[in-house]
């Protein structure tokens, strides 16, 4: 009997991650952390950055309110889900419809009071945040361009609150955050065409629902080739270090990406895509070690001694 209730509590933690995608969630903290030492606060030390208690509340509300996102998300989009992914709303349907509700709302509060631990305008900013989230998958999402540029910019949002804490406003941190806005739209828009059927059966107005794959396609190519710019601007700057390799990488598979975009035109491809975007995303926050290894070291030694 016991043995039963803990798997049966496995199973329903195991769906509860993939819910919240907790994948998702883990490389958004070690992104904030790496964000914060290498690019918004390179000059502090590593022991501040990392016992800064008022940035252990910026990742802590973070983490609750996109979780709490993904939870709303996944709750409106249960229908849809069963068409373009079968196997994971299988296993997301283990928790309850009214589960995942009260975990939504008490995640948004933990989030809240994380904020207000920071300041009253940090509790503002994420109760916004929550709304914002709540208002792109109830509405927003369903409508072409609105909803593509919502969902890339609530992707990024997370980021701009550790950079308005450290009040860092250069010009190579805007470059980056175009680089990866950019990103983000291509893989919104890929995730679009690959989520066709689903969009289609539940009246989801997406780009591609609306002007059709070959139209979104060529929006994909054209924001793979306007991605040049940013990579041009970070490469005028010595800062960045060893992460230009990166960013030659990474537009180096862009190009590929936009060929087998522009060719593509079937469900399997698309996923295949989409995959390799979320791998250059991930190399992109595990790049951010490189930006300058020597600092690195520096402050490795400091710590040992």
């Amino acid at each position: 009997m016991g043995n039963s209730k803990s798997k049966s509590f496995l199973y329903k933690l195991l769906s509860l991650l993939s819910v919240v995608r907790g994948y998702n969630i883990l490389a958004l903290v070690v992104a904030q952390y790496l964000a914060s030492i290498f690019i918004f606060s390179p000059k502090k030390s590593l022991h501040f950055v990392i016992f800064d208690y008022q940035l252990l509340f910026i990742v802590l509300a973070s983490i609750c309110v996109v979780s709490s996102g993904y939870i709303i998300n996944n709750f409106y989009d249960v229908k849809a889900d069963k068409i373009n992914r079968p196997i994971k709303a299988s296993i997301d349907s283990v928790v309850s419809q009214k589960t995942k509700l009260q975990i939504y709302f008490f995640l948004n509060f933990l989030g809240f009071v994380f904020g207000w631990f920071i300041s009253w305008r940090a509790a503002l900013f994420f109760a916004i945040y929550i709304f914002a989230i709540w208002l792109y998958s109830h509405k927003l999402k369903k409508h072409p361009f609105i909803g593509l540029i919502t969902a890339s910019v609530l992707t990024i949002l997370p980021f701009f609150a550790i950079f308005v804490y450290y009040k860092n406003f250069s010009k190579i941190i805007f470059a980056h955050a175009l680089f990866l806005f950019l990103i983000l739209l291509i893989r919104q828009l890929i995730k679009d065409l690959e989520n066709l059927r689903g969009s289609v059966a539940n009246n989801y107005m997406t780009f591609p629902v609306k002007y059709g794959e070959r139209k979104t396609r060529r929006l994909g190519i054209f924001f793979i080739i306007f991605t040049i710019f940013p990579v041009f601007i970070l490469f005028n700057y010595p800062d960045i270090g060893y992460m230009k390799y990166y960013f030659l990488f990474s537009l180096t598979v862009l190009f590929f990406i936009g060929y087998f975009l522009w060719k593509s035109n079937l469900k399997k491809h698309y996923v295949f895509l989409h995959n390799i975007l979320k791998i250059i995303l991930l190399l992109g926050v595990l790049s951010l070690l490189f930006i300058d290894t020597s600092l690195v070291l520096e402050r490795v030694i400091d710590k040992l001694n």
